[in-house]
């Protein structure tokens, strides 16, 4: 049973980053026929700055994943810790972004940004950070910008802006690049890297994008299930070698790609 969810507070001071520990984690749904299962036994460890990406099959409980590390959704079992402490209910120790900007759109972006700092920050404090925020994304001469008056791609970066607003020890994004046009969403990568070489935290980030996984992450996880019904687990998890940023031509790259697409029943070459 889910409970109710009660934000708890978070603090005002920058926070370091944490590391996120699941043990057997799983999660059903009741559907007309039966128990839907959707995450079966997850074990991962993630270290503190680390980001790990999520890939596998649509449906196969990623976005279910990311619900429970940040406590929108509660386990039927299993045990997760945001570094010594359980996960909490909406817990403000992470903050997420997700595929679309949401924002609100009688605000401007400095205003949207804002709504993502912590509970009781300072007037003075806030603005300080909103506009410090702003300039890491490159929109600092944008704040007084609606929404409807910015590009996708600088909406998408107000997202994240608002995200980091809250100093989450855990950064977790689900498909944030995924409405994207191709070259925005490439431009966008390379900014992640750099708000995370700025402000250091621990991501988990939910992709379909191979090539996206391999150029952002330290290590990628297949989510899926080899058991029809079964619910998913944590197939395989590979580290992915070399330092960021990465070389996104890299033949080492390309057959780590081959892998992880094998792994997804995805045949790299069209065989006849």
């Amino acid at each position: 049973m889910v409970p109710t969810l009660t934000a708890t507070p978070a603090p005002t001071g920058r926070a370091a980053a944490s590391p996120v520990r699941l043990r057997g984690v799983t999660r059903s749904f009741p559907t007309s026929t039966g128990l839907h299962h959707v995450l079966a036994g997850i074990d991962l460890d993630i270290a503190a700055g680390e980001i790990v990406a999520l890939i596998g099959a649509s449906g196969c409980g990623k976005s279910t994943l990311l619900r429970q590390i940040c406590g929108l959704d509660t386990a039927d079992a299993g045990e997760l810790l945001i570094g010594s402490d359980p996960v909490r209910p909406v817990d403000q120790r992470c903050a997420m972004a997700f595929q679309e900007p949401r924002l609100l759109p009688w605000r401007n972006l400095a205003e949207n940004v804002a709504l993502g700092l912590p509970p009781g920050t300072p007037a003075a404090a806030g603005r300080a950070r909103v506009g410090e925020l702003l300039h890491l994304v490159g929109l600092g001469e944008y704040a007084d910008r609606l929404p409807r008056q910015v590009s996708g791609g600088m909406a998408q970066r107000t997202s994240l802006a608002r995200a980091l607003a809250r100093n989450p020890e855990v950064l977790l994004l689900d498909e944030p690049f995924g409405a994207l046009d191709a070259l925005t969403r490439l431009n966008m990568q390379d900014l992640l890297l750099d708000v995370h070489a700025a402000e250091p935290t621990t991501v988990v980030l939910v992709t379909h994008d191979v090539d996206e996984a391999l150029y952002l992450a330290d290590r990628v996880a297949l989510v899926g299930t080899d058991r029809p019904g079964g619910g998913a687990d944590i197939r395989s998890a590979i580290t992915v070698p070399g330092s960021r940023p990465r070389d996104r031509g890299d033949a080492e790259l390309a057959a780590l790609k081959v892998q992880l697409l094998e792994g997804l029943g995805v045949h790299a070459q069209h065989r006849r």
